[in-house]
């Protein structure tokens, strides 16, 4: 088969094709032929040296998948050879054929592209995390989504309004915040023309915000505990901005703030499979209705995985990037 290994940490030429044995289902394992592969962040940062995979883990990227399923292990339960399955994984999504663990991977709704089943796992497995579980997210709370162009961005967005919940956002200009606010945003500001602190106190007042989602990290720590109101909540998701910045616990005692860290690929599979498991009960019905649609900016064939990246880098999409595989 097929895989696309960082050959080292640098620029998106790091990105190569090898050719590697298909995997071999054993205990709970799905040998999964990919037709379809999502994007994240994460991938960029991992290309670039600054996401190190967990150790005992290869260098193919990629932390999500769809496709059909090739073979299975003797410890299988739910799935047969040839269902539709869309999954969470901790690597090696970048290959024509990946190993799954069961209770990692969901069935495809019958009327599903693969393309469209790809968007959905990761994004929501870390809104759902860091917006509902950590956060706490209510009916009539206010949040503010940075990123909210993003992937995770544009889910959470999604699912806090599903919710009854109020939606400021940060994004990078204003086409992008026209975008968001067509799926539900409800107040968007350009980080590059005004500064969001300001703009959040204008439109919440004294109040504050109850929960703030965070993927840039860096110099927006203080400024996000800062919008917080009382009993508030940050969720810290990703460091875009870097990971070191002043701190002032000040207004943690005073305030009783609540900071809480997340990431995805780290938990053990127990979590994850519960976490899927969360997904399922609680959101796949929302994606199947309609109430949440996954955003796809571009669907690029597996051989463009290098400009896929680029568009990554460019910090030009809306939504997810997903390559596709014939």
């Amino acid at each position: 088969m097929q895989a696309v290994a960082i050959s080292h940490p640098g620029d998106v030429s790091s990105l190569v094709f090898e050719t590697r044995r298909i995997p071999s289902a054993k205990g709970a394992n799905l040998v999964v032929r990919v037709r379809a592969i999502g994007i994240n962040r994460a991938d960029s940062l991992q290309r670039q040296g600054l996401y190190p995979m967990p150790p005992g883990l290869g260098n193919v990227p990629g932390l999500e998948l769809a496709g059909e399923v090739e073979a299975i292990g003797p410890d299988v339960q739910r799935y047969k050879v040839g269902d539709r399955v869309f999954a969470l994984v901790a690597e090696g999504a970048y290959a024509e054929y990946c190993l799954v663990d069961e209770g990692l991977a969901l069935p495809i709704p019958p009327n599903w592209n693969f393309a469209k089943a790809a968007a959905v796992m990761e994004v929501a497995c870390t809104t759902n995390e860091t917006v509902f579980e950590l956060g706490a997210l209510e009916a009539e709370q206010t949040i503010l989504v940075h990123a909210g162009a993003s992937g995770v961005g544009t889910t959470a967005i999604q699912m806090a309004k599903s919710v009854g919940a109020k939606v400021l956002f940060t994004a990078g200009s204003q086409e992008k915040i026209d975008l968001v606010c067509s799926i539900g945003g409800d107040m968007g500001i350009n980080y590059h023309a005004e500064d969001f602190v300001d703009a959040v106190t204008r439109a919440v007042g004294n109040r504050g915000v109850d929960l703030i989602q965070d993927l840039v990290g860096g110099d927006y720590l203080m400024r996000n505990i800062n919008l917080l109101r009382t009993t508030g909540r940050l969720v810290l998701v990703g460091a875009l901005r870097g990971a070191r910045t002043e701190f002032d616990i000040g207004p943690i005692l005073k305030y009783r703030l609540k900071i809480f860290g997340f990431t995805l690929r780290a938990q053990t599979l127990e979590n994850k499979r519960q976490i899927v498991n969360r997904i399922e009960k609680r959101w796949l019905p929302k994606y199947i209705d309609g109430t949440i649609e996954p955003i796809i900016h571009s669907r690029l064939p597996f051989s463009d995985v290098r400009n896929a990246h680029l568009l990554m880098d460019q910090n030009v999409n809306f939504g997810k990037l997903i390559l596709e595989i014939n």
